[in-house]
């Protein structure tokens, strides 16, 4: 790697935020654009009056709703440093969308609302993140408010979560006696004060906890409560180690409030400097570094329709290494073809900009007419596979009935693309012309049916059906196979990307089936499937 190319490598940091739905993850990704230069005002979800919407909620849904529901992909300078943020689905609905965005990031930023503590989608994602060893930073939010004890959110993190956690800044009281932070990274308060931007109050450096000033500031007894505190965290032993932490066993903890912008900053300059550079991936043939001089990525999201007015397809590209230039000529692995690449782009928000070139970290968007799938590998000319992003079995199942049969074609088109971006699962029977659609939760058929309707125009319902669980599957042996798929055609059928799945009616059919056919190997992900 070019030395020039080492140092865009060195600054690149791309970190997607986790949380439980209402922990104000959304709102921390405004502050953070805010903060950036990306946008001019931050709004939160639920400022509907005054139509001061979250940026990063693109879908009509999302804002009608308050939610986030799609991955939203942003990029901003700070600093030095040049910043890929990806903000994820929030609810457990989206948990597949989430997990796939999990891959493409470095380091993770977990929100946890102070006044519950750890909840049970963030527990979910944090072992996604466990497997992949992602450094996960934590930010306890909503202090300006009544919440738990601060020792109380620390010992439920641990305990919850498995991991140790070490607070950079400690709470000056809580909801209205909420006087500001101490920041154990920087020895200095911060004091809150919400009527001023961003809610602060301004900084002092002191000269430890015995320092004078701590008592002119803050009053006798808030001091005396303070170095008791602290006394207690510092007592345990527990510091800051960047290896223990890079390594996925240390969450550094701070506290404040994402509405009001108090900490944030904070968060972010400490987040920026403690976190890693892009690292490297693994791929089925090899180890990939970051600092390899030829190209290689691979695609972890596509979004159809974006812009409504053009009604396009963007695939969302990890860089993983060497440098993506303009009208560059990739290889596609998959299609074994080339492939030139005009009008890259990225995202500030909800403005979208031409790229002229890319790093090892940065998020690509690139327009797509249909030859890109999630998982795709592009490269210079090197085979390469990358691993870790798969569908995974849905547990909901509905059989499609149209309202119009002459939307058929508009029906097949809306469904065969958005099984293709992942926000649903699409199967076809062997033996039928049903459409059945696979989804977690009850709110991914909502936007799905939202989705058809205002994108391509079609009104259809969902009627329940007798599925329970689906498993890709294959054989060593053709004769195996096919004796399989002959004997249990009815319950055979093909995905979105032609791949053989066995739809089961319960538990003990699947247990059953599994026992009946030995031979056959059954995989709970998509990844089973030819050894992938």
């Amino acid at each position: 790697m070019q030395p020039d190319q080492r140092k865009e490598w060195e600054r690149r940091r791309t970190f997607g935020i986790i949380s439980h739905p209402d922990a104000g993850k959304t709102t921390m990704t405004e502050k953070l654009l805010y903060l950036g230069g990306a946008i001019q005002m931050a709004g939160t979800v639920k400022a509907r009056k005054s139509g001061a919407y979250a940026t990063s909620d693109w879908m009509e849904l999302e804002r009608a709703r308050g939610i986030s529901v799609t991955t939203s992909v942003m990029k901003f300078p700070y600093g030095d440093y040049e910043v890929n943020l990806l903000d994820t689905p929030g609810h457990n609905d989206f948990s597949e969308d989430t997990y796939r965005t999990l891959t493409a990031v470095d380091a993770a930023l977990m929100m946890i609302d102070s006044a519950k503590g750890v909840e049970t989608q963030t527990i979910k994602l944090m072992e996604v993140c466990r497997l992949r060893k992602t450094p996960i930073v934590t930010f306890i939010n909503k202090l300006d408010r009544d919440g738990l004890e601060p020792f109380d959110l620390l010992d439920n993190l641990e305990k919850v979560l498995g991991l140790d956690a070490v607070p950079l800044t400690w709470p000056l009281g809580m909801g209205k006696g909420f006087r500001g932070v101490y920041d154990l990274y920087r020895d200095r308060i911060q004091l809150f004060d919400p009527s001023q931007e961003q809610g602060l109050g301004g900084f002092v450096d002191i000269a430890g906890l015995d320092d004078p000033a701590l008592e002119r500031i803050l009053g006798k007894t808030a001091t005396a409560a303070l170095r008791e505190e602290l006394d207690l965290v510092l007592g345990a032993g527990v510091r800051f180690d960047r290896d223990a932490f890079l390594e996925g066993r240390q969450t550094p903890v701070f506290f404040g409030s994402a509405l009001t912008g108090f900490g944030v900053a904070e968060l972010l300059e400490t987040f920026l400097e403690i976190t890693p550079p892009p690292r490297g991936r693994t791929s089925v043939e090899r180890y990939i570094d970051p600092t390899e001089p030829a190209f290689s990525g691979f695609i972890f999201k596509i979004q159809a329709n974006m812009d409504p007015n053009h009604r396009d397809r963007i695939a969302f590209l990890r860089v993983c290494s060497g440098r993506f230039q303009r009208h560059q000529r990739l290889h596609h692995v998959r299609l074994q073809r080339e492939m030139r690449i005009s009008t890259p782009i990225f995202f500030l928000a909800q403005e979208r900009e031409i790229l002229e070139e890319a790093f090892p970290g940065d998020i690509v968007g690139l327009h797509d007419t249909g030859t890109l799938e999630i998982g795709d590998t592009l490269t210079e000319g090197e085979i390469l596979h990358f691993t870790g992003i798969p569908s995974f079995a849905p547990e909901i199942f509905r059989r499609v009935r149209l309202d119009d049969p002459l939307k058929m074609k508009n029906l097949r088109k809306g469904l065969e693309q958005l099984a293709q971006e992942g926000a649903v699962q699409l199967f076809r029977p062997v033996e039928t012309s049903e459409l059945i659609v696979g989804v977690v939760g009850q709110l991914q058929l909502d936007v799905l049916q939202f989705r058809l309707q205002s994108e391509y125009s079609v009104r259809c319902h969902f009627e329940p059906i007798e599925l329970t669980t689906a498993r890709w599957y294959r054989a060593e042996d053709p004769k195996v196979l096919a004796t399989f798929e002959k004997a249990m055609a009815r319950s055979i059928a093909r995905d979105v990307k032609e791949r053989p799945v066995f739809l089961a009616e319960s538990a003990w059919r699947l247990r059953h089936t599994t026992e009946k056919f030995p031979e056959i190997r059954f995989f709970a992900t998509s990844e089973g499937v030819h050894g992938q």
